[in-house]
């Protein structure tokens, strides 16, 4: 959230102290600047391009995708290894995310030949021809998991903020998000 917020101070609260808790050193605590914000979701003509502002700003200086430590997504450990291209990224991430279900929930067959063909088939198809025949991606930092519960209004300002972020340097039209925004939040 430090870089997020060094990268646009507008958008995104400012870290303020963070750490483990001095009685249960696996419980971990966060705090931000207060901001009192909407009920709303910010306003889709002017969101987007913000947005779109700020993954300018947050190219990649290595030109690495990827990610230099485990970020979260509630109690869930996102890892996605610094790595040269998109689609050894996006497959290494996703399939320890896969590994990390198989591990809390078991085994399960079906699952295994999903997985397999989507790692070996699906994400190779779509992903890999971006970065073939001459063509390249700019690795540029993104929020992660950027969706309506993620975002909303200063009530102060009116700009749009965002937070609760799980960052990786990815392709610009990555998102990861949890829940999808739907037509009741006018996004």
């Amino acid at each position: 959230m430090s870089l997020l917020h060094k990268l646009a101070p507008n958008m995104v609260p400012e870290p303020l102290a963070w750490g483990a808790y001095k009685d249960d050193p696996d419980a971990y605590f966060f705090m931000s600047r207060f901001h009192e914000l909407s009920n709303g979701v910010p306003d889709v003509r002017v969101f987007p391009k913000l947005v779109a502002e700020f993954h300018e700003r947050g190219k990649s200086k290595t030109g690495e995708f990827g990610f230099p430590i485990t970020v979260y997504s509630g109690f869930n450990p996102q890892t996605f290894p610094l790595c040269k291209s998109w689609e050894e990224c996006f497959s290494r991430g996703l399939d320890k995310i896969f590994a990390m279900e198989e591990e809390t929930q078991g085994p399960d067959e079906e699952m295994r030949q999903l997985r397999e063909g989507l790692m070996t088939k699906v994400i190779p198809r779509l992903l890999r021809p971006l970065e073939t025949e001459g063509r390249t991606l700019t690795p540029i930092l993104v929020h992660g998991d950027l969706w309506a519960g993620n975002s909303s209004v200063d009530l102060a300002t009116g700009r749009p903020m965002f937070f609760d972020a799980t960052p990786l340097y990815a392709h610009n039209e990555c998102e990861h998000t949890i829940q999808p925004f739907n037509n009741s939040h006018n996004i």
